[in-house]
């Protein structure tokens, strides 16, 4: 993946096909962190990939109110993050962030709120909301920046 690289997401299913295409790239010890408006597809994103991890069916509710979900995938656990109603960054540690990477993957939505206490290996997905649909900007970090990834 080497640098930045930039989606176009101009649908539900666009969202939900990049997430499928992650979920193949994520290992554990990683995440990806989500960030964008309320509405963006940061939530739709995370369903896919978890469910491609999972299975098709399972049941992904937002943890907006629960903060964390935590799934088995048939390869490693994963954990889904909603970091947007917290006030201090320990916060994150102390609902098992840490533990979550140690031998699983985590989902990071709202990874602003970790004021830059973020995973080293990483991918950052900042989604943007235009005209027409949406974008999706990629960065790499750590592991996540020599690994190849076709979108």
């Amino acid at each position: 993946m080497r640098g930045v690289s930039v989606i176009r997401l101009p649908d539900e299913p666009a969202t939900q096909a990049l997430g499928r295409k992650l979920a193949l790239a994520l290992r554990p010890g990683e995440a990806i962190c989500l960030s964008g408006p309320l509405g963006a597809g940061k939530s739709t994103l995370a369903r896919a990939l978890i469910r491609a991890l999972t299975t098709a069916t399972e049941e992904v509710p937002s943890p907006t109110f629960t903060l964390v979900q935590f799934y088995d995938g048939a390869d490693f656990p994963v954990a889904h993050f909603d970091l947007y109603r917290l006030s201090d960054p320990d916060e994150a540690y102390e609902i098992g962030l840490d533990e979550a990477l140690e031998g699983g993957a985590a989902l990071i939505e709202w990874p602003q709120r970790l004021e830059g206490r973020l995973p080293a290996d990483r991918l950052d997905i900042e989604i943007a909301i235009d005209g027409d649909g949406r974008t999706a900007r990629l960065t790499p970090h750590g592991a996540w920046k020599d690994r190849p990834l076709e979108f």
